[in-house]
């Protein structure tokens, strides 16, 4: 009795630290939105759009149990979704100067909302049409050909003239993404991953991951809810990928090289496998990370000597503190739900 009394103590102890938590975090964000600090803004808008990936992921690797590498993709192909369907026609002339755009899209353009979902539906029909013959793979050549898609969307954009502008990528992109764009979606995706893990399809998930075999036997059909987790990943990786397209304001295909893909797995990782609020937090830090590292990268002045900066040191110094985190606290990383 006095243990089950100390449990819903600690329950309870923990939903108030979550909301005082959410309601710190939405006043930072306002303080945030209304400085003129652009970028500071930059940088809290960008840990938005990799909260959002951060779960994207999540729901496939880390509570459907499956390896996925295709994340770069997903976001290239809602990425250029955006900023073909917003982009204006007199600045899509100037973009495909070297071979004229596809008739049917020189004089579209959309607004930015509508916009983000279609790259949402865009990237999540791309997500079933792979997911559908690769999903019956697993393990390491689930994750070879999901690498391998992503790679194949990059090469084609990169060779696809009329469509994508190739190599040279698209300008000109209108700047709608900020603080409030890019977290009021990040919300609306942990809202969405709450509400599906606590229902009968997010139980369905975690069977899958813990013993497929035990899953099948309780009759989930193991096919149909692994393609719905790795669509439903394709969508928000779309939205995150339009977002982001809209906050830098240009893209190319380089931008979507597997790096990207693990910076997103990092992110998860170091959040706790299957662990929402952990990924939240994780995806916030990562990205305030890279960023405040980044004066390692020039030269130092200490006043009495002067250090040469070293082109990538900020790199080699965030993946060291990343080991010893992992080394240190793994038990606390790898903690899920």
């Amino acid at each position: 009795m006095k243990a089950n009394m100390k449990t819903a103590k600690s329950k309870k102890l923990i939903d108030n630290r979550t909301f005082i938590s959410f309601v710190i975090l939405i006043i930072a964000l306002i303080v945030i939105n209304f400085t003129d600090n652009d970028y500071i803004k930059r940088i809290t808008s960008l840990c938005g759009i990799y909260v959002i990936l951060g779960l994207s992921m999540q729901l496939i690797n880390g509570f459907t149990g499956l390896f996925s590498l295709g994340h770069a993709g997903f976001m290239a192909i809602g990425a250029y979704t955006v900023a073909i369907l917003t982009i204006a026609p007199e600045d899509k002339v100037m973009n495909f100067f070297m071979k004229p755009i596809l008739p049917f899209l020189a004089n579209v353009e959309w607004w930015f909302f509508p916009s983000l979902i279609m790259a949402g539906i865009i990237a999540g029909v791309f997500g079933f049409l792979i997911g559908a013959p690769v999903l019956r793979l697993t393990d390491d050549y689930l994750a070879i050909a999901t690498l391998g898609f992503a790679e194949i969307i990059r090469v084609v954009f990169t060779n696809t003239q009329s469509l994508t502008n190739g190599a040279l990528g698209l300008k000109a992109i209108p700047n709608n993404t900020n603080v409030l764009w890019s977290w009021a979606m990040a919300f609306i995706t942990i809202g969405f991953m709450v509400f599906l893990m606590k229902g009968s399809y997010g139980k369905a998930f975690k069977a899958i991951r813990e013993d497929e075999i035990a899953a099948r036997s309780m009759g989930i059909n193991l096919f149909r809810h692994k393609v719905m987790s790795f669509t439903f990943s394709a969508f928000l990786a779309g939205v995150a990928g339009g977002l982001m397209a809209s906050l830098l304001g240009t893209i190319d295909p380089n931008m979507f090289r597997i790096t990207l893909t693990f910076n997103i797995l990092l992110i998860m990782v170091l959040g706790g496998l299957g662990n929402i609020k952990g990924t939240v937090i994780s995806a916030i830090i990562v990205t305030a990370a890279m960023e405040v590292l980044r004066f390692l990268d020039e030269s130092i002045n200490l006043g009495f000597i002067q250090l040469e900066g070293i082109p990538g040191m900020r790199m080699v110094i965030f993946s060291m503190i990343l080991m010893a985190v992992v080394i240190f606290r793994k038990d606390r990383l790898l903690k899920g739900n």
